[in-house]
């Protein structure tokens, strides 16, 4: 901001009458104050007052930093309690993963049936989505036997490479 373009701000903040403007950018920082009731007794506009500091960044940058790690702590005990139980009963089923980056359709065609629900048995080779990638339809196949237990991704949705789709109990 060169000096004519500060003289036509102060101007303008003097004539609206503002008792305060503040203009921060990454260069500086300009502070003008006025008088605050705009005009004076005299029916002129009080002399506005210039504050410009430069921008520090450094002491920013140094005094939060021991005060990020400890904040951090204080939030995640909640979901980690919270996280353990899903694990565990997760841990007993083979998971069937995304072979590929697509889209994830759970039957044929819109007017067709579903391949697979929730409490479905599977065998090796029975084909439980399709994922469409660049215009072609894959149809992926389980590579467990088992029980369906859990739909992971919703019909239509994008998918992405080894991301899980279903959850299978093998016994």
């Amino acid at each position: 901001m060169d000096i004519k373009e500060i003289q036509n701000l102060i101007k303008f903040v003097a004539r609206s009458g503002a008792a305060e403007v503040n203009l921060e950018t990454e260069d500086f920082k300009i502070n003008i104050k006025t008088g605050g009731s705009g005009q004076s007794a005299e029916g002129q506009a009080p002399a506005p007052q210039i504050i410009s500091v430069p921008q520090v960044q450094a002491p920013v940058q140094a005094a939060p930093a021991p005060q990020a790690p400890a904040a951090a702590p204080a939030t995640p005990p909640a979901p980690q309690e919270s996280a353990p139980p899903a694990e565990e009963d997760t841990s007993k089923y083979v998971t069937i993963k995304s072979p590929m980056i697509g889209t994830f359709y759970r039957r044929p065609s819109p007017d067709k049936d579903l391949f697979v629900n929730v409490g479905d048995e599977i065998k090796e080779g029975t084909v439980v989505c399709i994922i469409e990638a660049m215009k072609l339809f894959n149809e992926i196949e389980s590579e467990v036997s088992g029980k369906i237990v859990k739909i992971l991704v919703d019909d239509q949705k994008p998918v992405e490479y080894d991301q899980p789709l279903f959850l299978v109990d093998p016994s």
